[in-house]
């Protein structure tokens, strides 16, 4: 019973961690896209920005859950080294996606801001974001021992 437990548990953190991935892979055509459009197309793939970034947000909270009934039911302490440096990516990518994407896609409706350098930066944010992601895979798949 517990082990059918566990391994659902597994199945939901690996969809999981998918579904807070896979998608910013769609913002790079959306911002390819988004310069110099109209208005009302603008409007639109800024929805469509949000939506993504709304999901990512929600995969990574199941992420994050799931993750923890894993450290709680495995065979791993909080104190190895992967799980803490797993944690310490996980918070610096968490204030990284609430400073980098909000905080950009606020100041796009501002005419007093460049367009272009708000694209530019939503676009150089997705991929860091990407990397810090592939970071926390990395080191949920590889377990690394660093001490």
């Amino acid at each position: 019973m517990i082990l059918d437990i566990y391994g659902t548990i597994i199945f939901l953190h690996v969809v999981s961690a998918v579904l807070s991935i896979g998608p910013l892979f769609i913002l790079m055509p959306i911002i390819k896209r988004l310069r110099g459009v109209e208005t009302e197309i603008e409007k639109v793939y800024l929805s469509i920005i949000n939506v993504i970034i709304r999901a990512v947000m929600h995969a990574g909270h199941v992420l994050v859950f799931t993750g923890v009934l894993l450290i709680i039911l495995g065979p791993w302490p909080w104190y190895t080294s992967w799980v803490v440096m797993t944690l310490a990516v996980m918070l610096l990518s968490a204030v990284f996606l609430a400073k980098g994407f909000t905080f950009v896609l606020r100041r796009f409706h501002d005419p007093k801001q460049d367009k272009n350098a708000i694209l530019n930066s939503l676009n150089r944010t997705s991929w860091i974001y990407i990397g810090l992601m592939l970071i926390m895979l990395w080191l949920m798949v590889q377990k690394p021992m660093f001490w």
